[in-house]
């Protein structure tokens, strides 16, 4: 939804100043200048792609480019989305998209398909028909889920060589059909026409202006001309080209980059328009507590029947959800968390299994055994810290961040949504589950678990759904202390002959270190994940992950 509303500032007042960007850094210079809106620029983001400005980008790849200039900035992004990608219905998705990914509004041209830049000289221009871009105007705000979200309409009845008039009627007909706005585009070389367009506008939205052509005139006389936002829309653009010919151009003439020191940003300016300082607080706040990094054992052995044919030639853990797989995701969530010593139990298609970076050991005997045995495949690895994840779960990396930061000895992630779910009557399907009971049930989503985290008293399917407080995701944690206890309790257990040990699964030796009185604690988390456990789950991933 719209993460920082434009409406309001157009409702108030001063002039809106909005700043062209083409990229999320640029869109941070913007808001450190101070402008109140960012143009998230057709032009600029085609141009940084090398492509002209004529409908070549796709909806998908300018989304993209939005979606990271949102996420740069607090203040409010209007998407400049050409002609809409297509008719009325194709507009009513380009909204959705857009509003999903947080921009305050859209503006919408009435230029044909393909559209070509304003100011290209020596193209053919036509313009679709009014009612059909009023249409399209009618069917943006019918899509919108929230009212804060902006429809601008922008005619290029000037741009067309129609006159004043044209562009009136139509200006008229775009705001009568509900939009917000209306941006007036013009290439004239002076401010005359324009002002000429708003002394005649008797419209009831504002209007807003692109002075590109005209660039003298002031924001003063845009205001008493009527105008409620401006747009420079790629003055920013225009001077990066211009800085990083000059730069480029002297370092290449006298092979030194020390000639262009004194004219281009330090180091340390960058580190703080990307964020470093943020990292290294946020690596303080939620990385590994301990002295070391933990190691990582995935496990990804397994044959599940019920998956086929999906899993005919290749492990679940290979599975591709979006172009990557499972076991991808995985590794580039722990690589970024600061844990680089992975290693794979492999077992059912071993062969198939592939990874830049870890190292695999194998359990030929998948079919006979359970997890526990596929962990004892890496004992190596748990000679001191060390986590274990399931080879079949998808998660958000700050659900890692959350595990890594836990002091416990024994720390496991546990998703409170399922008691939610359950008492609501919306169990997921499927199961059986591996459940857990704590010490602190949970109370709602406004459940706060203690600070040090909740302890679990029991685990596994067999605790009844209507007991459980939360379920197990399939990831944990064990200091270097923990780490020795599990195998102590493993060895014990095997110096017992203990019966079915190894076909155990890692919620019954979890169990059985409770019951012999190690203390394991519950990181808490409300969704965020999913797993892998039928074709359902994989339709699910394939619809709700994003790339």
């Amino acid at each position: 939804m719209t993460r920082a509303p434009l409406l309001p500032l157009l409702a108030r007042g001063p002039l809106v100043l909005a700043a062209g960007a083409h990229d999320a850094l640029s869109a941070k210079l913007a808001e450190e200048a101070g402008f109140d809106a960012i143009w998230a620029s057709g032009f600029g983001i085609s141009a940084v792609q090398a492509v002209p400005d004529a409908n070549i980008l796709t909806l998908t790849e300018t989304l993209e480019a939005v979606r990271h200039i949102v996420d740069a900035v607090r203040i409010p992004v209007v998407a400049d989305c050409d002609n809409g990608y297509g008719n009325a219905i194709n507009v009513m998705r380009t909204v959705g998209e857009f509003e999903r990914a947080g921009a305050a509004g859209i503006c919408i041209e009435d230029n044909d398909f393909p559209k070509r830049c304003s100011f290209y000289a020596g193209v053919r221009r036509d313009l679709v028909a009014v009612d059909e871009h009023a249409r399209k105007i009618q069917a943006a705000t019918a899509a919108r889920r929230d009212p804060a979200f902006a429809v601008i309409a922008r005619t290029e009845a000037l741009i067309a060589g129609l006159g004043v008039e044209e562009a009136l009627a139509r200006a008229r007909a775009y705001a009568a059909a509900g939009a917000d706005a209306v941006l007036v585009h013009s290439k004239a070389r002076d401010f005359g026409e324009l002002a000429s367009f708003a002394a005649a506008w008797d419209g009831p939205v504002p209007l807003v202006a692109v002075p590109t052509t005209y660039p003298g005139v002031t924001a003063g006389e845009l205001s008493e001309r009527g105008f409620r936002m401006a747009i420079f829309a790629n003055q920013a653009l225009r001077a990066a080209i211009v800085a990083m010919r000059e730069a480029l151009g002297e370092i290449r003439r006298s092979g030194r980059a020390a000639t262009v020191e004194d004219r281009i940003a330090p180091l340390e300016e960058v580190y703080a328009l990307v964020g470093v300082p943020e990292l290294k607080a946020n690596e303080e706040r939620f990385l590994f507590a301990g002295s070391e990094p933990p190691r990582a054992v995935i496990l990804a052995a397994g044959f599940e029947p019920q998956l086929m044919p999906l899993i005919q030639d290749r492990p679940k853990t290979m599975l591709e959800v979006k172009g990557r797989t499972i076991l991808d995701r995985q590794v580039t969530a722990l690589h970024a968390c600061g844990v680089q010593d992975i290693t794979v139990v492999r077992g059912y298609q071993k062969d198939r299994v592939a990874a830049a970076g870890v190292r695999f050991v194998d359990n030929d005997r998948f079919a006979e055994t359970g997890e526990l045995y596929s962990l004892l495949r890496a004992r190596e690895a748990l000679g001191g810290p060390f986590l274990f994840l399931y080879g079949d779960i998808i998660f958000e990396p700050a659900i890692l961040a959350r595990l890594l930061a836990s002091r416990a000895d024994v720390a496991l992630v546990v998703d409170r949504a399922f008691h939610d779910a359950y008492r609501a009557g919306l169990a997921p399907a499927g199961g059986p589950f591996d459940l857990v009971v704590t010490e602190t049930p949970p109370n709602g989503r406004r459940f706060v678990a203690p600070e040090s985290g909740s302890r679990v008293v029991r685990i596994g399917p067999e605790v009844a759904p209507g007991e459980a407080h939360g379920e197990f995701i399939g990831m944990a944690m064990f200091s270097a202390a923990g780490a020795a206890t599990l195998l102590d309790v493993h060895d014990e257990l095997a110096g017992g002959r203990a019966e079915g040990l190894e076909h155990a699964s890692m919620t019954q030796i979890l169990q059985a270190l409770i019951d012999r009185g190690q203390p394991v604690t519950a990181v808490d988390i409300h969704q965020g994940w999913m797993e892998i456990d039928s074709f359902e789950d994989y339709r699910r991933a394939w619809a709700e992950l994003a790339r």
